[in-house]
């Protein structure tokens, strides 16, 4: 909730300085820009100042919320306690009573120092030290030394002077003592603001472990050739599903018969995910490459004939009309006005699948799969390797980002006349 709100307030600022103080500066005729752009969806263009701004936060924000050293100390959120911390307890037991002092040493994870050496003292409660590592919590067996154990009667009656009962918590320096119900102690110490790096590890981490996975590989593959077999697979599958589903798409925008026919099957298996049709694959294509293909390229399939069955509808009739009035034949009019005007939406669904098969990779290739991204994830996310898991979703992100580009590039090259009408 932190990080959405301070990438909420990023994000205002920012349209706030680039929009409405610099860009109106430039800009001296900004009431009738506005007029013209809004609503003309071609006019509309992605502003770079924003999507550096974008990513640069995103980058700030995951630098900040796991100590990373890339950027100044001031900026990091508060991190989790480390040094000494201690606590007092009471313990009573019977007519008896008697305090303590419970030493801890918070380190950090990875780390193996020596346990704190305290003089027990004197009375029936003998100070103790324990160790913890950050982001853990301990038992602190209070009774191990004392005179009285817990056997004997003996209970923790008061923590830093504050009566507690067993399920009470009490703040102490450097964390919180929780009594459990057995009434030992729980010291835990303060979390911060910081992720524990199991969870999200730091900027300059997985950026070492990438050089590392480039340079030896991982699992008997290089890191390129694992990238090569999740690309080969996607774009196998995808282009299976596109020349299989424009044509049907084609086929139901065109003909009653066949948009009565297949328009029920299309709309069944649209909303099905393609990760529900794993044991399917399964049993009819086995494990091999065939069965994540497959998988593949029914993820794009419905995709694709969706794509091109709303082009062909959309075609403004005004055009086939005008088409039919100057003596085109139906190839003419297939080959002119149908195919050209229902490009943009079979380009946006390309785009569209293609993001779905990239996000079905993972799955596919959990289909025993040796080589791969999405196996390099899930074998990483099994031992707990989140740099590996983190480092195989930005590689995917990147390789799909850099193909949606090219497919906009493509698009720009063989549809200029989309949205002009």
């Amino acid at each position: 909730m932190i990080i959405l709100l301070m990438y909420i307030a990023i994000f205002a600022a920012a349209f706030f300085v680039v929009t409405k103080i610099a860009q109106g500066k430039a800009s001296g005729d900004y009431t009738s820009l506005k007029t013209v752009t809004f609503g003309d969806e071609s006019a509309v263009r992605p502003n770079r100042a924003a999507g550096v701004i974008s990513v640069l936060t995103i980058f700030l924000l995951w630098a900040m919320f796991t100590g990373s050293s890339l950027i100044p100390s001031f900026l990091h959120a508060p991190g989790p306690f480390k040094g000494d911390a201690s606590f007092e307890y009471t313990l009573k037991a019977g007519d008896q009573t008697d305090t303590a002092t419970v030493d801890i040493l918070v380190h950090p994870r990875g780390e193996s120092p020596e346990t704190p050496v305290v003089d027990p003292g004197d009375g029936i409660a003998k100070n103790d030290s324990v160790m913890v590592a950050q982001w853990r919590n301990v038992l602190v067996q209070f009774d191990k030394n004392d005179e009285i154990s817990k056997k004997d009667g003996a209970q923790i009656a008061a923590i830093d002077g504050q009566s507690v009962v067993p399920g009470d918590e009490v703040a102490v320096t450097g964390g919180t003592v929780t009594i459990s119900d057995k009434g030992t102690p729980n010291f835990e110490p303060t979390r911060g603001w910081q992720m524990e790096p199991l969870y999200l590890p730091s900027p300059e981490a997985v950026f070492e472990r990438t050089i590392k996975v480039a340079t030896e590989g991982f699992r008997g593959t290089s890191l390129l050739g694992h990238l090569g077999w999740s690309l080969y697979r996607v774009i196998a599958g995808f282009i299976c599903g596109a020349i299989v589903g424009i044509p049907l798409g084609y086929a139901m925008g065109l003909s009653n018969w066949f948009r009565g026919w297949f328009d029920p099957i299309v709309e069944f298996m649209r909303p099905v995910p393609p990760l529900a049709l794993i044991p399917l694959v399964i049993i009819w294509a086995g494990i091999g490459e065939g069965g994540k293909i497959i998988l593949l390229f029914l993820a794009a399939l419905w995709i694709m004939a969706i794509a091109a069955r709303s082009g062909v509808s959309g075609v403004n009739i005004s055009k086939v009309h005008a088409a039919y009035s100057l003596g085109a034949s139906k190839w003419q009019i297939m080959r002119y006005v149908i195919i050209p005007n229902s490009l943009p939406e079979i380009f946006t669904g390309a785009r569209v699948a293609m993001g779905v098969c990239w996000g079905t990779v993972v799955a596919a290739e959990l289909v025993a799969a040796e080589k791969g991204a999405g196996m390099m994830i899930m074998v990483a996310s099994k031992f707990q390797n989140t740099d590996i898991v983190l480092l195989g979703i930005i590689l995917i992100g990147i390789i799909g980002f850099g193909i949606d580009m090219l497919m906009r590039w493509a698009e720009r090259i063989l549809v200029p006349w989309k949205g002009k009408g």
